[in-house]
C-alpha cells in the first residue's frame, strides 16, 4: 500500500489506544476497572481472565501500531483494527441487550469502539480498492 499520512496517523492512534488499554488491563487491572465502576475484588481467577485479555489487547495494539511504519503491514493492521474494535463494540451492544445498561464509562467506550471500527473498515476497504 502506498504511503498515506491520514491512514498512518489513524493506525498510530488506534494502536496506541489498544496498547494503553491492554497494558492497563495487564498490569493494573484493579484500578483500571474501578474507573468504570467495576470491583474485581480478590478473585484470582477473574484477575487471570482480565490480565489474559489485557495481554491480547496489548499485542493487538502493537500489531496495529506497526502498520504505521511498515507499509507491508498496513492492510493487515487496518483489518485487525476493524476486527478488534468492532468485535468489542458489537459485543458490548449485545451485552446491553442481554444484561442491561453498564456504567456510563463503558457506554462511551462502546461508542468509540464502534466509530474506530467503522473508520478502520472504510480505510481497509479503500486500501483494497487501490490495490485492485
Amino acid at each position: 500500500m502506498k504511503k498515506n499520512n491520514s491512514v498512518q496517523f489513524f493506525l498510530m492512534v488506534s494502536g496506541i489506544i489498544g496498547i494503553v488499554i491492554g497494558a492497563a488491563l495487564l498490569f493494573i487491572p484493579k484500578p483500571f476497572e474501578a474507573s468504570a465502576g467495576i470491583n474485581l475484588g480478590d478473585n484470582n481467577s477473574l484477575l487471570s481472565e482480565i490480565r489474559a485479555s489485557g495481554g491480547m489487547l496489548f499485542c493487538t495494539g502493537i500489531l496495529i501500531f506497526l502498520g504505521t511504519f511498515r507499509p507491508k503491514l498496513t492492510n493487515i493492521s487496518l483489518l485487525l483494527s476493524t476486527l478488534f474494535y468492532l468485535s468489542y463494540g458489537l459485543s458490548r451492544i449485545l451485552s446491553i441487550i442481554i444484561d442491561g445498561m453498564p456504567d456510563k464509562t463503558l457506554v462511551i467506550a462502546t461508542v468509540f469502539e464502534i466509530i474506530i471500527g467503522i473508520i478502520s473498515f472504510i480505510l481497509f476497504h479503500k486500501s483494497n480498492k487501490e490495490i485492485d
